[in-house]
């Protein structure tokens, strides 16, 4: 019988203890669990050094909202903070896109579940379902299958149709930058302040901040903040460290910290 390998990730202890013992009591099943994004994270990375992959993430949907605390089996919490359940989704997505997460959830949210849907994540599941709808979905989401509540699919089609819309809105946006411009843009989702932009794209940094206040501009936004969530809508993704500048609008990523001091470009 294969066995099928699930990580509670949940900083409310109670609920994480309770339903890792529940899972751990089905034969075709081996559970593990961690406390925050950055240790189930650490978990995933260890189980594949192993050569024992997870299969099937079950995620808190407000992850990192409340105090953190230890759970049974779980690796120890990272120092540096905690992660929110999308980000959580997102990341696995990106570092080991063969596992299938599910958001579990206290309520219905059709803006949180279509987060969810759109960061990587296979279904979105009530905390207070049965144990035997949970791993139905477990089971399912190994399939292939997406799973939502019935009550949920209405309000979440309509928000995915609504983000399309936006990103088609930031598309359009994005296209009016020079290649220049788009550069410069991709440095502002990876986070590099002015000085570090000048320094990749040999300018000046009077001349970075000229573009960048021109990217401003021409996306209709005021702040850092706002022109990377624009341009993360368009699939804009981060400018890599150490590649070589590119003058093309770049394929889709999420990763980088924004560097924003006071409202003003750093």
């Amino acid at each position: 019988m294969a066995r099928i390998r699930v990580l509670v990730v949940d900083d409310h202890r109670v609920f994480a203890e309770s339903l890792a013992a529940a899972l751990a009591a089905e034969p075709d099943v081996d559970v593990a669990a961690a406390g925050s994004g950055p240790a189930a994270l650490r978990c995933l990375e260890r189980g594949a050094a192993e050569g024992r992959r997870f299969d099937v993430l079950l995620v808190d949907a407000e992850l990192g909202a409340g105090p953190a605390g230890a759970v049974a089996r779980a690796v120890p919490d990272d120092p540096e903070g905690a992660v929110d359940g999308i980000s959580l989704v997102a990341g696995v997505r990106g570092v080991q896109p063969s596992v299938r997460t599910v958001v579990l959830a206290e309520k219905d949210d059709p803006h949180r579940a279509a987060l969810a849907l759109q960061a990587g994540a296979s279904g979105w599941v009530a905390k207070d379902c049965s144990l035997q709808r949970l791993l139905a979905v477990v089971r399912g989401v190994l399939r292939d299958e997406t799973h939502l509540p019935p009550a949920l699919l209405t309000g979440v089609l309509r928000e995915l149709t609504a983000a399309r819309r936006h990103r088609t809105d930031s598309e359009r946006l994005v296209e009016s930058l020079t290649p220049r411009e788009r550069e410069v843009l991709r440095c502002m989702v990876a986070g590099l302040g002015r000085k570090a932009v000048a320094e990749r794209l040999y300018l000046s940094p009077h001349t970075v901040r000229t573009h960048m206040q021109n990217v401003l501009g021409k996306l209709g936004v005021h702040s850092t903040l706002a022109a990377v969530a624009l341009a993360r809508r368009a699939g804009v993704g981060p400018a890599q460290l150490g590649e070589a500048p590119l003058a093309g609008l770049p394929g889709a990523g999420l990763a980088g910290d924004v560097v924003e001091r006071g409202g003003q470009l750093a």
